[in-house]
């Protein structure tokens, strides 16, 4: 079966390189999968998950932060913000990013806080509790 090479990079390190029979990743107006002989494109995509599927049947998925994505000649390159293997998630620590996010946006009102970015936090937190409750017994 011919597969596609797969490189996920985020700012501190090569997450992730080998081949696969297709990746799926939270595009910005919905999810979208690469298989092989996909045209080529460059796309930004959202917080939610990495779904790498392999010639074996098995998967392997990763709560991701958004980023970008470059599709050409059958290789995949992706530059996430973020990205943690499932297994990896600390749900407890996620948890508590949950809820001091949400504390900072009940103080939005009180205190100068940027809500944007307390919205980003929450979301993050939000999709790697999700992910890690969905995912974590398939892993």
């Amino acid at each position: 079966m011919a597969e596609l090479g797969i490189e996920i990079i985020t700012p501190a390190k090569v997450a992730f390189k080998g081949s696969a029979k297709s990746v799926t990743v939270p595009g910005t107006v919905g999810s979208f999968q690469v298989l092989y002989n996909h045209a080529p494109i460059i796309s930004t995509f959202e917080i939610g998950s990495i779904k790498i599927s392999f010639a074996d049947n098995k998967n392997s998925y990763f709560a991701t932060g958004g980023g970008t994505i470059e599709v050409l000649n059958n290789n995949v390159r992706i530059l996430a913000d973020s990205l943690e293997a499932i297994a990896e998630i600390d749900v407890d620590r996620a948890n508590n990013a949950k809820e001091r996010a949400i504390n900072r946006l009940r103080r939005a009102g009180e205190e100068k806080i940027d809500r944007q970015r307390a919205e980003l936090a929450l979301a993050r937190a939000d999709n790697r509790i999700k992910l890690f409750n969905k995912y974590f017994n398939a892993v």
